[in-house]
């Protein structure tokens, strides 16, 4: 079931759908996708205003003073009637009776009274004027952003109905890993969970949690029965060696296969599988750098889907470079932001650090050509 790089980055792209919406306190729903529009509650502004500072009027000038009103004020205050004039600041409810405010700056005030030219604009913001109670304030699909939050406020938006985000579960397997220390003699720091971690944020899903196995088979079956999240990443154990159990327990578990295999270097053993329960697992090779390619093509399309947010749109350009093509498949290498490559090794992660992309470089690429880009998380 070895798939083309583009097949499987396609197929991790187009196989979930998004997970089903769940009401969401506004101020909590930022990062996530709308499952539903959001419409207005309460009308915008909610109430007649001024639009500048000055004074509330009414009939012809001058006008006497009358009393003044402030922003935050209650309603019911002060009534405007002809030949009076009521101080008033912008954002502050218009009192009853006002036609129009005029500026500060168009007023001559001597003794209490007002004197001005009538005004060519009334200078009232009337209730409903931006958005009134069920107009929309932003549709489905859309990411909630911080001004998307601020919007759904202003409008009156207490909830909202967002794509629940997707949940993952990330097992790291080996008995060489270790999560903090020194690395011994044969031994290997975990570098796994930052990059997974990174990767799921970037495409709207939640790490929820993280183990490290030895290579043992029972350990992973269990790990895997045991994990309640949508999706379960596994590290290691993604070949067909004597430690390898993933490929083997899946299948003897009923998972379907959707990818198995990518013909790319680095990051061949990658795979996705979906289980009978409908949890997703994608498998990462255990070398550092093969992951991190594995997380790009399969995990971040796969987790962007089941948030609802739209598919990227991978950028393309031109890279230079003499890196060592792969036939039949792609060569994956670092590049920089001005389309440089950056040699690198299947375990060593120093290049891709120094990269801002990851050049996806066919067999038949020719330096100078354009090659599909993935971003370094």
């Amino acid at each position: 079931m070895q798939k083309s790089w583009a097949e499987a980055y396609a197929t991790a792209r187009d196989s979930a759908k998004p997970l089903p919406g769940e009401p969401t306190p506004v101020g909590a729903a930022a990062g996530r996708v709308l499952a539903a529009a959001v419409r207005c509650e309460r009308p915008v502004p909610a109430f007649d205003n001024a639009a500048m500072d000055g004074y509330a009027v009414a009939g012809a000038g001058p006008w006497t003073i009358r009393g003044r009103v402030l922003a935050g004020a209650v309603t019911g205050g002060p009534v405007v009637t002809p030949g009076c004039a009521v101080e008033i600041a912008t954002g502050a409810p218009v009192p009853a009776g006002t036609e129009a405010v005029i500026p500060y700056e168009r007023c001559a005030v001597d003794g209490g009274v007002v004197s001005a030219g009538r005004p060519e604009r009334a200078h009232i913001r009337r209730a409903g004027d931006s958005l009134a109670v069920g107009a929309l304030v932003v549709p489905a699909g859309r990411t909630v952003t911080a001004t998307v939050v601020a919007a759904a406020e202003q409008a009156g938006a207490e909830q909202v109905l967002a794509h629940r985000a997707p949940t993952v579960t990330l097992l790291v397997t080996g008995d060489e890993v270790i999560s903090d220390g020194v690395p011994g003699p044969g031994q290997v720091r975990d570098t796994f969970t930052g990059l997974v971690t990174a990767v799921t944020a970037r495409a709207g899903g939640v790490l929820d949690g993280r183990r490290l196995l030895p290579d043992r088979r029972d350990l992973l079956d269990a790990a895997l029965r045991e994990a309640g999240t949508d999706v379960v990443v596994v590290s290691g154990s993604s070949s067909a060696g004597a430690a390898d159990h993933l490929h083997e327990l899946l299948s003897a578990g009923g998972a379907t296969w959707l990818v198995r295999g990518v013909a790319c270097r680095p990051g061949h053993p990658q795979a996705l599988a979906v289980l009978p329960d409908g949890r997703w697992v994608v498998s990462l090779p255990g070398n550092p750098y093969a992951g991190l390619v594995a997380a790009l093509t399969l995990l971040e399309p796969l987790l962007t889907a089941l948030a609802g947010r739209p598919a990227a749109v991978l950028p393309c350009a031109p890279v230079s470079g003499s890196p060592k093509l792969m036939p039949g498949g792609v060569r994956i290498v670092p590049a920089e932001a001005d389309g440089t490559l950056i040699g690198a090794g299947s375990v060593g992660l120093h290049a891709a650090a120094n990269a801002d992309f990851l050049a996806v470089l066919p067999g038949d690429w020719t330096p100078g050509s354009p090659a599909t880009l993935l971003r370094v998380p």
